[in-house]
Parts: C-alpha cells; sequence; structure tokens
C-alpha cells in the first residue's frame, strides 16, 4: 500500500466514504505525496502531452492575442499577465519570445505572474524564462488571490480539466453521489454510492434517464466567478484553453492516464493524472453571475486559425529541410484537425465587458 492510498484509507476510516473531489485533491495536490506535487508529468518521459508541448507556434499566437488584448484595453502600463498552471513555462516562454519581437512596448509593460504549487516545476519555469530578460522579474504564487488586483490578462491551458470535480448518479426519482470508500480487506479503494441532496441541473439536462452521471466542478465554477470579479473590477480579460463541452450535458468523463495509457481511477492514486471534461456551460453561468462577460467557447482548431496559424506555420516552412517539414506539418495538423485537438479542446475568455471585440472572436461567437 502506497503512502497516500493509506492516507486515504485512513481518512475514509475516519470520515467515512469521502467524495470523489476530496480523493482528487489528495491524488493531484496533496504537499507530499499529490502527483503534480512530485514530478514533472509532461512530455514524452511523461504521462502526457500538452498544446505548447507539441509546437511552438501554439505559445506565439497566444502571445500575439496577448498584445491584442492589452491593445483592446487602453495599453495600461503596468500590466500583469498570469498563467495559472504554467507546467514548464513552455507557453509563457514562447509568447513572451513573440511579444518580444511584435510588440516590444507590451513587453516593456509586463508583470509576469505564475500561479504554481510544484516545487519541482517553479524550478523549469524559472529556467524557461530565465534567458528572456524582462523588464520586470518573474513572481511565483500558490494560488490566484495571491496577485494584487491590477489590469491582467490571464491565461488558463489544460488547467481546468484537473480542477476536483463531482459526481452525480441519476437513480430512481432521485440522484446518488459517487464516493471512494474501502473493500472488505480495508485497504482497497472502491466506489460507492450515497443518496444526494436534488440537483438544480440547467435545461440543457433536462432529459436526464436513469444511470446517466451528471459532473458539477464548484471549484471550476468558482473560480471562473474569481477570474471575472477581477476582469470586471481591475479590467482585463482570461483565456481558457481546455477539453470539454459547450453546453453541460451527461456522462462520466473522468480519467485517468500514466505513461501516456488509460488506467483505472483508483489504481495509482497520486501516480497518474486526472482529469474531465470541462463544463463551459457552468462556466458562462459563473462568469455571468459575477459580472463579466464569457466569448465562445469555440473549437481550438477555428481559434488557432482565426489568429493565422496557417501563416505562421508557412513561415517555419522556409528553408526547413524535409525532416523537419513534416515534423511542422503533423504538429500544426494536431492542434487544429478534428481529429486532434481542433474540436474538443475550446477556447473561452472571460472578459470585462467594456471591452470591444478580442482577437479570435467576434460579437456573435457564443458556443459553437
Amino acid at each position: 500500500m502506497s503512502p497516500l492510498v493509506a492516507h486515504l484509507a485512513q481518512r475514509i476510516v475516519e470520515e467515512g466514504a469521502i467524495s470523489l473531489s476530496d480523493f482528487m485533491v489528495d491524488a493531484l495536490s496533496h504537499p507530499q505525496w499529490g502527483y503534480y506535487t512530485t514530478r514533472d508529468p509532461l512530455g514524452r518521459a511523461g504521462d502526457f502531452v500538452t498544446a505548447p508541448e507539441i509546437s511552438q507556434v501554439f505559445g506565439e499566437l497566444i502571445g500575439a492575442w496577448c498584445a491584442g488584448v492589452w491593445t483592446a484595453m487602453g495599453r495600461p502600463d503596468p500590466v500583469d499577465l498570469i498563467e495559472l498552471g504554467p507546467g514548464r513555462g513552455t507557453l509563457l516562454a514562447d509568447a513572451l519570445r513573440a511579444i518580444k519581437q511584435f510588440a516590444p512596448d507590451f513587453d516593456a509593460a509586463l508583470q509576469v505572474h505564475l500561479v504554481e504549487t510544484s516545487r519541482a516545476l517553479r524550478r523549469k519555469q524559472a529556467d524557461a524564462l530565465e534567458n528572456l530578460r524582462l523588464a520586470r522579474a518573474p513572481s511565483w504564487h500558490d494560488e490566484l488571490a495571491g496577485v494584487p488586483p491590477r489590469p491582467a490578462i490571464i491565461l488558463a491551458n489544460e488547467f481546468f480539466d484537473a480542477l476536483p470535480m463531482k459526481q452525480y448518479v441519476k437513480i430512481g426519482a432521485g440522484w446518488q453521489e459517487r464516493r471512494i470508500g474501502l473493500g472488505d480487506d480495508k485497504a482497497t479503494l472502491q466506489f460507492t454510492l450515497k443518496p444526494a441532496f436534488p440537483l438544480r441541473l440547467p435545461l440543457s439536462l433536462a432529459d436526464v434517464v436513469e444511470g446517466d452521471v451528471v459532473e458539477v466542478s464548484p471549484a471550476g465554477e468558482a473560480l471562473a466567478a474569481d477570474i471575472a470579479r477581477r476582469v470586471a473590477g481591475q479590467g482585463g480579460a482570461a483565456l481558457i484553453v481546455d477539453y470539454g463541452h459547450s453546453a453541460s450535458t451527461a456522462g462520466d468523463t473522468l480519467q485517468a492516464v500514466r505513461r501516456h495509457e488509460f488506467h483505472g481511477i483508483l489504481d495509482h492514486p497520486g501516480e497518474t493524472d486526472l482529469s474531465h471534461h470541462v463544463d463551459f456551460g457552468a462556466l458562462t453561468t459563473a462568469v455571468a453571475s459575477a459580472g463579466a462577460r464569457a466569448l465562445g467557447p469555440i473549437p481550438q482548431g477555428l481559434f488557432l486559425g482565426r489568429l493565422g496559424i496557417d501563416r505562421r506555420a508557412e513561415a517555419l516552412f522556409l528553408g526547413a529541410p524535409p525532416d523537419q517539414f513534416q515534423a511542422i506539418l503533423g504538429a500544426v495538423r494536431r492542434l487544429v484537425h478534428p481529429a486532434g485537438m481542433g474540436l474538443l479542446f475550446k477556447a473561452f475568455v472571460i472578459a470585462n465587458a467594456e471591452l470591444p471585440a478580442l482577437p479570435g472572436f467576434v460579437a456573435t461567437d457564443g458556443p459553437i
């Protein structure tokens, strides 16, 4: 039994079956044994790969997007550039290099903030930013609340999909919450059900039937509302890029990934990545209730296309040897093609309501 499983088993003995949300918090973020606090999970040698690791073009286009938002904000100086869960710092490094080249005034106004709890990843982020000659030294924070309130552009790439969530199963006329308990041996984790209070469901979930699973992420909705209040009060916008559904829908989307393969949710807690589809419909409701404007979600392929991924790829093609040409082509295709990340992954913006149209979005853009 691993130390984390022993810890979880003891919690269950003392508290009874724990919520899926509590399980995810310990499995991913426990200060000693949590998945994100003990390792670098990214890359071929890790467990999964994110868009910034696939191609530099992704980060460069996000940098261009940030520069466009800064202009729409009226070019405030200083302005915060905040990333939630920056991974190895690849996205920020690529974005900042593009900003330095094409928007030097924006570069000079920037104060970079990284919201990261993993000390191992903080070191890699510092290495990634070390040679960029930033006008102001970057700052690290354990949570967004630690960043002083000021006009800001906020980035969150594949961050909301790992926030804790709960699952409810439709049983008869009511709902049962899916929880984590112990097997007969008192050492094996297993799923169990516990009666739950009636759920207040959006109209898109009015047709749920027996056995359907509904997922709710109070942590995700609370964070979206916090971001909305920040940009509504201080000015700015946040870009969330993640995989999920545009409107609330039923379905069990929780998955565990280890070494680029799917594993059982309870098999290796603390050693596998846990993630789920983001409910952008719920985020939209949270944003509106906090006084900001939601843009999208729109498919990642459409968003990157509007930002000019074809033109940027063509620039990289010039003079590239055949093997490199194919690598660039394959990476770009993976980012934008519907069979890759182009359709399932979405771009979603939380914006100050007074901002004009922002890059990649038009006035009519809503959920697609």
